[in-house]
């Protein structure tokens, strides 16, 4: 077990999810006639309603712009924006709430970080390290920073099983590698990276390591002291709160040290023709009129998760990944993809002789909803052989019996496909 969470030291409780899905006023509806069975959590969760209720709430009593106004709704709106600042630096246990940069993302973040020490950092010979499972917002942006800088974007091998090659990577872990970036869990196969060994291997040789965690936080509880990253990245939406807002967190003194991202209002300290001066931490990263209803829902989001039985919710959900894949040993013709000794909330798999954007389509009529394609990881489809794969993925909320209508889904479209 690996400092994504403590899970393998806790006895959880049983988590209630039947009771859990009446947060999620979603949930009730119906498609295509069948009651909604949401599998596509890995690409966005549903949200409660304390999180819908908390930017209403916003909008309809406080809406006004913050730090700058010289009235009582720009100080109600300034405090509810710092105040969720400071329930995500507890949601990660920063030092400081200072460290928390708001973002609209996950894939910001990441061009945050590569636009700015990457730039910095950077230069001819330099080598980026990333394992061959990583989605393309982990990719792309390091690509075109290395065009720019000389630098080269190197791939790590994936095994069979989908798991990083440990020895691979420490084959090339030298001094012209200047930084690892990994996600914490993969989107597409759900494997769990071992983080806190790929970090203590990057740091021995001076490498910076940058963690992808847009899967992790939704699924694990999560400590970037103790994991002892550098960088910390991940998205509102797939951990119950809105879209549109995302953070990255940092080292104070790399955060200190990376020019700013973006040019404009908030970020600067002084402003005139002969030069420019720039803003405080976090502030020197955050131009313009910032998403503030958005950083409030995210902090309802948040607040309702960590009143939850974390270590439960993860058991609940390795629970119905465990079903899945005892009846999928049984289920004719159909192929796991990935098979991790670690795997969290994921089941992606194909179906022999059909192609996956028709078995999603199939299930989508029986109400079902999965992800087909390649999962914005197409060098691991490559790494296999494949266009991609259908892929259902798990929340707090699901049940044994939305298990249960996907393979009874999965029965009906290998009848009509086949």
């Amino acid at each position: 077990m690996n400092a994504l969470s403590n899970t393998g030291n806790v006895q959880p409780g049983v988590f209630d999810a039947e009771t859990a899905r009446r947060d999620f006023p979603i949930l009730a509806r119906q498609v295509n006639g069948h009651p909604l069975v949401y599998l596509d959590n890995a690409a966005t969760t549903q949200k409660p309603l304390v999180m819908i209720d908390a930017i209403s709430d916003y909008y309809l009593h406080h809406n006004a712009n913050v730090h700058r106004g010289a009235h009582l709704l720009s100080d109600e709106a300034t405090q509810a924006f710092e105040d969720a600042r400071a329930t995500v630096a507890g949601f990660i246990n920063s030092p400081s709430a200072s460290q928390v940069v708001w973002t609209r993302g996950t894939t910001e973040s990441i061009n945050l970080v590569a636009a700015t020490w990457g730039r910095a950092n950077l230069g001819p010979g330099d080598r980026v390290l990333m394992p061959a499972l990583e989605h393309h917002s982990n990719i792309v942006p390091w690509q075109m920073v290395a065009a720019e800088t000389g630098a080269e974007v190197v791939p790590v091998a994936v095994n069979d099983s989908g798991e990083v090659d440990l020895e691979a990577l420490k084959g090339l872990l030298d001094e012209r590698v200047k930084l690892v970036s990994i996600n914490h869990i993969s989107n597409a196969l759900g494997t769990v990276n071992p983080v806190a060994e790929v970090i203590a291997l990057a740091h021995c040789v001076g490498a910076k390591v940058l963690i992808d965690g847009a899967q992790g936080v939704a699924h694990y509880p999560v400590d970037v002291q103790a994991l002892d990253c550098d960088f910390y990245a991940f998205s509102g939406h797939k951990v119950y709160g809105p879209t549109g807002i995302g953070v990255l967190w940092g080292r104070e003194e790399l955060l200190d040290a990376m020019p700013p991202y973006q040019g404009g209002g908030e970020m600067i300290e002084t402003v005139s023709f002969t030069g420019s001066t720039w803003n405080i931490l976090p502030y020197k990263f955050e131009a313009g009129t910032p998403d503030i209803a958005g950083a409030v829902g995210l902090a309802a989001a948040l607040r309702y998760l960590m009143g939850l039985d974390r270590h439960a919710i993860a058991a609940h959900e390795a629970a119905l990944l465990a079903y899945c894949w005892q009846l999928a040993a049984d289920f004719p013709g159909l192929r796991r993809v990935g098979q991790a000794s670690q795997i969290a909330g994921v089941f992606s798999f194909l179906l022999e002789g059909t192609h996956p954007s028709d078995v999603g389509m199939l299930l989508d009529k029986q109400g079902v909803a999965v992800r087909t394609g390649h999962h914005c990881a197409q060098p691991l489809m490559a790494r296999y052989g494949i266009p991609g794969t259908v892929r259902a993925s798990f929340a707090l909320y699901n049940t044994m019996d939305d298990v249960d209508r996907l393979f009874a889904g999965l029965e009906k479209a290998r009848h009509f496909l086949l």
